[in-house]
C-alpha cells in the first residue's frame, strides 16, 4: 500500500498544472461518493452510483430576488461549436463554474452547461459584483484546457455572453424553471433530472415540495432567452 501511495504521488507531482484542477474535483467526486454510499445505502449496489448524485451541490435553494443583484447569463461558444461534447469536458465546465461561484461571491440557484452553450441563474452576494470577473475567469480557464488537450493552443474558443438583471419576482421565477428544465427543451433527456450537467436534480432533492411545485409550475414559452443552439452529449 505504502509503495502504491510513493507511486501516485510521483505520478502527480509529474502533471502538468493545468490538469491539477481537474484532478481536485476528481478526488471530490469520490470522497463524496463514498460519503453517499455510506449515509444512504441501495440494494442496488455501488454501480448504481450516478454523476448526478456524486456531485458537490453548492448550497440549498434561495428562491427570492437579491438585493445585491440577481441575473441570467447565457453563453455560447465560437460559431456554436460542441467543443465541450462529452462526459469529461461537460464535467470540466460545470466543475469550473460550481468552483468559480464559490470563490467569486456568487451564489448560483439553476444552471445548465451543455456542449456548446451554458445558462446559469445567480444572485451577486458580496460588495462588489464579481459576476463578468467569474465569467471572464471561465472562458479563459476552460478554453485553455480543452485547447491542450486538442493541441490547438491559441484557437478561438470565443465565448460570447449575455446577462440580464432580473428585477420582478414572476421573471425570476420562470427564468430558474427554464433553465433547470434546459436540456428537455434541447432534446437532450425526457426529464432534467437525468441530464448530469444541470440542477434540476439538486433542486429537486434540496426544495421541499411546495418549491419544486411552484417553480416547476412556472411557464417558460414566453421566457426570452438567446438560446437558438443544437447542442449534444
Amino acid at each position: 500500500m505504502d509503495d502504491l501511495r510513493i507511486r501516485l504521488i510521483e505520478r502527480l507531482c509529474r502533471l502538468p498544472e493545468a490538469q491539477l484542477a481537474e484532478i481536485e474535483a476528481l478526488l471530490v467526486r469520490i470522497e463524496n461518493e463514498s460519503v453517499g454510499s455510506a449515509a444512504q445505502p441501495t440494494t442496488n449496489g455501488p454501480a448504481e452510483l450516478t454523476l448526478k448524485q456524486a456531485k458537490d451541490w453548492p448550497h440549498a435553494p434561495v428562491h427570492r430576488l437579491s438585493e445585491h443583484g440577481t441575473y441570467i447569463a447565457t453563453a455560447s461558444t465560437h460559431r456554436k461549436a460542441n467543443l465541450f461534447r462529452g462526459e469529461e469536458r461537460l464535467t470540466l465546465l460545470e466543475a469550473k463554474l460550481l468552483h468559480l461561484a464559490s470563490v467569486h461571491d456568487v451564489t448560483l440557484e439553476a444552471w445548465a452547461v451543455f456542449s456548446n452553450h451554458y445558462h446559469f441563474v445567480a444572485h451577486t452576494a458580496g460588495v462588489n459584483n464579481q459576476l463578468a470577473e467569474l465569467i471572464a475567469r471561465l472562458h479563459s480557464e476552460t478554453a485553455e484546457e480543452i485547447n491542450r488537450r486538442d493541441g490547438c493552443v491559441g484557437r478561438q474558443v470565443g465565448f460570447n455572453f449575455w446577462d440580464t438583471k432580473l428585477t420582478f419576482e414572476k421573471s425570476y421565477l420562470a427564468r430558474l424553471n427554464y433553465v433547470h428544465q434546459n436540456a428537455v427543451r434541447h432534446g437532450l433527456m425526457k426529464r432534467a433530472s437525468d441530464y448530469p450537467w444541470c440542477s434540476a436534480a439538486w433542486f429537486e432533492r434540496t426544495a421541499s415540495r411546495a418549491q419544486v411545485k411552484t417553480i416547476f409550475g412556472f411557464r417558460t414559452d414566453r421566457v426570452k432567452v438567446d438560446d437558438d443552439y443544437e447542442p449534444v452529449v
